[in-house]
Parts: C-alpha cells; sequence; structure tokens
C-alpha cells in the first residue's frame, strides 16, 4: 500500500470480489484516516492506494470509517 509505513492499519475491509480494500489506519499522532485500495488479477498479491482519501484526517476510527462508508460505494452496501 502507498501509505507510509509509520502508518498503523486497525481495519481492513474487501469487497465479495476481493478486489476493493478499505484501510482504515491511526497516524503516529493519534489520528485516524483511510484508503482505498484495489487488487489487480495479474498481480493478486499485491494491494495498491487509489490515492484518493489518505489526506482525510479523523479523530477517531469511527469518524473515519463512517466518512469511507458515506464515500466508498461499495462499502455502503
Amino acid at each position: 500500500m502507498g501509505m507510509a509505513a509509520a502508518f498503523r492499519v486497525v481495519k481492513s475491509v474487501e469487497n465479495d470480489a476481493a478486489d476493493r480494500c478499505v484501510d482504515i489506519f491511526e497516524r503516529p499522532n493519534g489520528t485516524f484516516g483511510f484508503e482505498e485500495c484495489r487488487r489487480d488479477y495479474e498481480d493478486a498479491t499485491r494491494w495498491f492506494a487509489l490515492d484518493k482519501y489518505a489526506r482525510l484526517i479523523f479523530e477517531s476510527e469511527a469518524a473515519a470509517l463512517a466518512e469511507a462508508r458515506a464515500r466508498v460505494g461499495w462499502l455502503r452496501d
């Protein structure tokens, strides 16, 4: 994933096809964020960050997850 190595992923949710995921992460300063990632069938061993949301800042894991659900269509379903 393209996020800084110092970020700690606290929750990861995959879609039913296992080709997309959303990672909720905690930064070293105690704030949270999330990013949507994809996995290509050609290289099913790696996830690639879509670099859409990682710069958003939240005060809690729950707030980051709620915003991810609001922004990522497949996660709402």
